[in-house]
């Protein structure tokens, strides 16, 4: 990735950008989850966070922008040792996000469809473990828009990471979300400080629909 783009409507130009859709899944984002459940944190704002997330998608499929759906497994088998440590020390006992077995993996409020681009993730870190690198690359994306939950803990993980491999980055503030309004907003600002671009749906989506669509969306 040789190419010095600094406008936002050619960072985000369809041909070569994808959107990344993080975590939205009960156990993170539903009344009843793992986050709701088990940590007793509010989870009220992810249903305007996939409202967002959902007129992006839209507006990628319309110009032509691939989509990654990333989802988190966090059966016990695949958790680091210190994550367990961390989950005996505060009493934790719930599984989380558990594939196929478990209402709490399922998607929370958005619609994934066939022959779009689907990562399961055993980290915070979209990329640690997974082929999403390779995937990127192989469809030659340049940059990533990054949404999802939760803001400070998996999409800024993937934002680093994603940042670190040499993509541009983007986030639309309204299409991520955090249960802490304060460590929420620290993210966003340490994004807009040293990864990338901080937008809203809105914006994002105007650059969209004044691309012309260079292929069909998957």
């Amino acid at each position: 990735m040789t190419d010095i783009l600094t406008r936002m409507e050619d960072q985000v130009a369809p041909a070569h950008t994808a959107l990344l859709v993080i975590d939205m899944q009960n156990d993170f984002c539903a009344k009843g989850g793992y986050i709701d459940k088990t940590s007793k944190l509010d989870v009220a704002g992810c249903e305007k966070v996939a409202d967002a997330i959902n007129v992006a998608v839209d507006a990628a499929r319309a110009a032509g922008v691939r989509i990654f759906w990333i989802r988190a497994n966090y059966e016990p088998q695949y958790l680091a040792a210190p994550v367990k440590a961390r989950h005996a020390s505060r009493g934790i006992e719930k599984e989380v996000c558990c594939a196929g077995t478990t209402w709490g993996y399922d998607f929370f409020g958005v619609k994934p469809r066939d022959g779009e681009h689907f990562v399961e993730k055993h980290r915070y870190d979209a990329f640690h473990g997974t082929a999403l690198d390779d995937m990127l690359r192989n469809h030659g994306i340049k940059t990533l828009v990054c949404t999802g939950v939760v803001t400070n803990v998996c999409v800024e993980s993937t934002v680093r990471s994603g940042f670190f491999r040499g993509y541009y980055i983007v986030v639309p503030e309204d299409c991520v979300g955090a249960p802490f309004p304060d460590l929420h907003e620290a993210s966003l600002k340490n994004i807009r400080t040293y990864y990338g671009a901080v937008t809203d749906a809105k914006s994002l989506t105007g650059l969209w629909a004044g691309a012309k669509p260079l292929r069909k969306a998957s």
